[in-house]
Formats: structure tokens, sequence, C-alpha cells
């Protein structure tokens, strides 16, 4: 059974930063793409940043300049840094992870950016 652990979510004032992490369990195997999706209240979970095994990134456009993604293929860990926090980056973030055989997705953290 494969999973998605997720960490490194909690409270922060607006300014400040934060670092994702999402490791992907050792039976998940042939990981193409990992992602973070983030989802406010009474908002429709969007994508956040991408990134393949090779490398190749992309972003929302509402965090370009200010999140980074990286990630650790030997590991198969996924980060995502969280620079310039702003209130309306709060929400649940999800981690993702698209294989070449199936699509699996964290239990999501929260991130509260507030003074």
């Amino acid at each position: 059974q494969g999973q998605l652990v997720e960490s490194g979510g909690g409270l922060v004032q607006p300014g400040g930063s934060l670092r994702l992490s999402c490791a992907a369990s050792g039976t998940i195997v042939s990981i193409n793409v990992m992602a973070w999706y983030r989802q406010a209240p009474g908002k429709q979970r969007e994508l956040v940043a991408a990134i393949t095994s090779g490398g190749t990134t992309n972003y929302a456009d509402s965090v370009k300049g200010r999140f980074t993604i990286s990630r650790d293929n030997a590991k198969s860990t996924v980060y995502l840094q969280m620079d310039t926090l702003k209130p309306e980056d709060t929400a649940v973030y999800y981690c993702k992870a698209v294989t070449t055989y199936y699509v699996y997705w964290g239990q999501g953290t929260q991130v509260t950016v507030s003074s």
C-alpha cells in the first residue's frame, strides 16, 4: 500500500516562510510528476506547483517568484519552499504523485498565514 507523507505545515505571519515536504513510500514506483495543490475553505482545489522526475517545473501565477518546488528523486520526496507568504496562501496543501500506473494523494497539511 503506497502512501504520501506530508509535513511542514503550520502558522506563519505574513511575509514569513514555510517548507513543506512530501515523501512517497517505497512501494510507490515510477513517479513521473509530483505536485502540490491547495484548497481553501469554500474554494476548489487548485494546482500550486509541479515538477517532473527530470526537473521541469511549473507554477500557478499567484505563487510565481515566491514558491519553489524541488525534488529528491532518490528519496522520492518533493518539497515546496514558500516565501513571502500572504494571507491568501492559507489553505490545506495536498501532495500528489503521478506514476505510470496510478495517482496518489496525500492527506493534506494546513498552512495558515495570519498576523
